[in-house]
């Protein structure tokens, strides 16, 4: 049956079509003559007359049903409407067959009561015969993936209801954490408890889960991925609550899960009232503007409403992008204003400060890939540090309101020339504070954002679609990890909290092991980790070894001390500090060292300005030949 069901399924359209008419040519005439029967009392075999009038009624009835577009319906998917216009149709050839008899073709008349019955066993059997194959063609599973909808409620079962007219799965079960709906059914298909998931994959040989919870929270969430993350098998979730309210749920709206969904960190909301201080009506500019936490910063602060918004970036390229998205989402009140530029012309930073009347910067120029900084040290150093200092002196000339720097957990106790840059950077704004001016100074530290440039989930997404293998630098390497927009909304929220030379430091969550976080990625994407133990996996995880500068792991403070601030994802940090004086002549000399790309002066100064930093490479920059 399965076979015949698939072989029929198959022909072409065309083929199909015509079964179908001459399957509805053979049920016109059978209806008409089991009418003469239940009328008559006995098998009725029609004279000259009737037999025109019997046999040529398809004549009638299929013009009719093409007209009401009959077999244009895939069957496998017929619907209410389709058998709504089954019944107009047969009623119209009914009402014009009757007529056609009683007047002009039969010579004794045909009873009023088989135009009745011919009717009501048309509809009946015209419309019986497409359900029934549908119902025949939803048997047939052999080509559909086997699936597990994880939530047995109103958007599990609509997205069950989607399931159904698909050509590619198979709902098998549901799953759910509610004591009450376990054992039952939703419409004919079991709910089971989360217990029985490993039966049920082996049982049915299910190769995906779809998360249909759009209402719970993160952490929630979470749990839920890590029992399934041991399954591999592909996981998919439909959107939050909000983004799916007011609509029916659809195949399509299932996403594949994405590691920020393993956070397990419930987001706090932001303060509204706080968010606009520094923003809203105002002048603000945001160098670096291209570039994954920049172009952010962007988005968000285009929602607050600023008077302009100032896009500062050095990459044409970049800047265009960016430029090209604010003005599609824009509803063009507030001016924006895209600038070519490198944080290392002073003379640039002042003309562009003082021309806008610029009140709020967001520093978020910056070299920040280890690796190269490393090779690159002059032009690293150069960029971040002396940049820093020739963006914050411009901001002071230009009697700026408020500046805040984006700053990096590398700056830490760093053990590469990025980190240490980062620190230099956030010393000359907590140097600059103490002096007398109208600027404010603010820097914001934390960890690595979600999918960012250079960030090891593209990579790894990249690796996993190439079939492998993924590259993990070590085994015991661990990472602080926040979604983009969540960093973004609490670096505006410091800033508006920066009372001067403040360093603030954003709370993290718990520290992800980069060698589990790899292992999730391979399992969620319904794939088998490659190792001794499973030869016949998909993707080998490979070591490579710690990169230069590169650290097992980082930390957020350089002291032990933190103040808390109104949002608790966001802490004052109690850091040291070197005076102006001091600072001055060696970020002078510093200057001078990279324009001479004298990278052993680099590292010295470097040593001197932050006696934390302990190099764990050589100096790799290249050099001036004697």
């Amino acid at each position: 049956m399965t076979n015949l069901i698939f072989k029929l399924s198959s022909l072409p359209r065309l083929t199909k079509s015509l079964i179908i008419v001459i399957t509805d040519l053979l049920i016109v005439i059978c209806v008409i003559l089991i009418s003469y029967f239940i009328r008559l009392g006995y098998f009725y075999w029609p004279d000259d007359a009737n037999f025109v009038a019997i046999f040529g009624a398809p004549l009638i009835a299929i013009p009719i049903f093409f007209t009401f577009g009959l077999y244009r319906s895939v069957v496998r998917y017929i619907g209410f409407k389709a058998l709504f216009s089954i019944v107009q149709a047969v009623t119209l050839y009914a009402v014009i067959w009757g007529l056609i008899d009683f007047m002009f073709i039969s010579v004794e008349g045909t009873p009023r009561s088989v135009v009745l019955i011919n009717w009501m066993l048309a509809i009946i059997s015209i419309g019986g015969v497409r359900i029934i194959a549908r119902w025949l063609f939803s048997l047939d599973n052999s080509s559909k993936s086997n699936v597990i909808i994880y939530g047995a409620g109103k958007t599990g079962f609509q997205l069950s209801e989607s399931l159904k007219a698909s050509n590619e799965f198979y709902h098998v079960a549901y799953i759910d954490d509610n004591v009450s709906l376990q054992g039952t059914s939703v419409n004919n298909i079991p709910v089971k408890s989360s217990n029985s998931l490993s039966s049920l994959i082996k049982k049915y040989n299910v190769s995906q889960v779809f998360l249909a919870l759009p209402s719970i929270s993160r952490s929630e969430r979470n749990k839920i991925l890590e029992s399934l993350s041991t399954f591999s098998i592909s996981v998919k979730t439909l959107p939050s609550l909000s983004d799916i309210a007011g609509g029916r749920v659809e195949i399509e709206d299932l996403h594949q899960i994405e590691i920020r969904d393993l956070l397990g960190r419930n987001p706090v909301s932001p303060i509204k009232s706080i968010l606009k201080v520094k923003n809203t009506n105002k002048v603000v500019l945001i160098t670096g503007a291209g570039g994954s936490i920049g172009s952010e910063l962007a988005r968000q602060i285009l929602q607050l409403k600023p008077k302009k918004l100032i896009l500062f970036e050095h990459s044409e390229f970049a800047l265009y992008l960016i430029h090209q998205e604010l003005l599609k989402s824009s509803d063009l009140k507030t001016i924006i204003v895209p600038v070519l530029g490198s944080v290392i012309s002073k003379s640039r930073l002042n003309k562009i400060f003082k021309y806008y009347n610029v009140q709020t910067i967001y520093h978020a120029a910056a070299y920040k890939h280890v690796p190269l900084v490393e090779f690159n040290q002059s032009e690293g150093v150069l960029n971040n540090v002396i940049g820093t200092l020739l963006a914050s002196e411009a901001a002071i000339s230009a009697n700026v309101e408020t500046f805040v720097l984006i700053s990096t957990d590398k700056a830490v106790r760093p053990t590469n020339t990025m980190g240490a840059s980062k620190r230099c950077s956030e010393l000359v704004l907590q140097a600059l504070a103490k002096n007398t001016h109208n600027t404010c100074f603010t820097m914001v530290r934390f960890g690595n954002v979600l999918d960012s440039s250079g960030s090891v989930i593209p990579l790894f997404k990249e690796q996993i679609k190439l079939g492998g293998p993924i590259t993990v630098t070590d085994k015991n390497i661990v990472r602080y990890f926040m979604t983009i927009s969540e960093a973004v909304e609490l670096v505006i929220q410091s800033g508006a909290m920066g009372k001067g030379g403040d360093v603030f430091v954003l709370d993290m969550g718990k520290p992800v092991k980069i060698y589990e976080l790899a292992k999730k990625m391979i399992q969620l994407s319904g794939l088998k980790i490659l190792d001794t133990n499973n030869p016949n996996g998909d993707i080998e995880i490979k070591f490579t070894g710690l990169r230069p500068g590169e650290k097992l792991y980082e930390e957020l403070l350089v002291g032990g001390s933190t103040k808390k601030t109104k949002n608790k994802l966001i802490m004052r940090a109690e850091e040291s500090m070197i005076n102006w004086l001091v600072l001055e002549p060696l970020l002078v000399q510093l200057n001078e060292a990279c324009i001479s790309n004298n990278t052993n002066d680099i590292r010295q100064i470097l040593i001197k300005l932050v006696p934390e930093f302990k190099p764990q490479s050589e100096i790799l920059d290249f050099k001036d030949k004697d």
